[in-house]
């Protein structure tokens, strides 16, 4: 039986194709940027007597942290994530006006007139070592919480949710309830 002889497939232009390929997977596909936690910081004190009024009482914090074994201390003490939410609305309320929970001050908001508002703070601190997963199951209840009280007042007064009020309202509503959020650079905490 005689040999067959093989014909050389001619792959010059594969590269020209791959290539083609290549451009048109980087032009039509789309990344995702957007990642991250969005927050709006308050503007920067004026004037030295705004610079004064920064500065906080003690009463006027809750300081959340979270170690390197994941654990949230609420004020200290060992606390259960699913309890956050509701612990965060009970400190910015103090319907019982307490004293070991934040000072109210007067307020004169749009459609509201004028309105108790907290002084309060979460002062939210983690270590070194915190998982991500952690860092955000507690923001996600901190941001929670003031949605639910942002919703309630909404509710309350306009008899529609805060997603559904118009601009202005939605900015009155958050002049009353709104996340007052300090987070500390990361550090060693502890929970070895």
């Amino acid at each position: 039986m005689a040999k067959r002889e093989l014909h050389e497939i001619n792959a010059g232009s594969m590269a020209d194709i791959a290539f083609l390929l290549l451009i048109f997977f980087l032009v039509s596909t789309t990344m995702d940027v957007d990642t991250g936690i969005s927050r709006i910081l308050p503007p920067m004190p004026e004037t030295q007597d705004q610079i004064d009024e920064t500065k906080v009482k003690e009463r006027n914090i809750l300081v959340v942290l979270i170690d390197r074994k994941n654990r949230l201390m609420v004020e200290g003490e060992l606390f259960d994530i699913k309890n956050l939410k509701e612990k965060t609305k009970e400190f910015f309320l103090n319907t019982e006006k307490k004293a070991d929970l934040p000072e109210i001050r007067l307020v004169d908001v749009d459609f509201f007139g004028s309105v108790e508002v907290s002084k309060g703070i979460i002062s939210l601190q983690n270590d070194r070592g915190t998982s991500y997963e952690m860092y955000i199951k507690v923001q996600n209840e901190l941001a929670a919480a003031v949605h639910e009280l942002q919703d309630e007042l909404s509710l309350r007064t306009f008899g529609i949710k805060f997603s559904n009020l118009p601009k202005e309202k939605q900015i009155a509503v958050k002049k009353i309830h709104w996340m007052a959020l300090s987070e500390a650079e990361p550090k060693d905490i502890g929970g070895k």
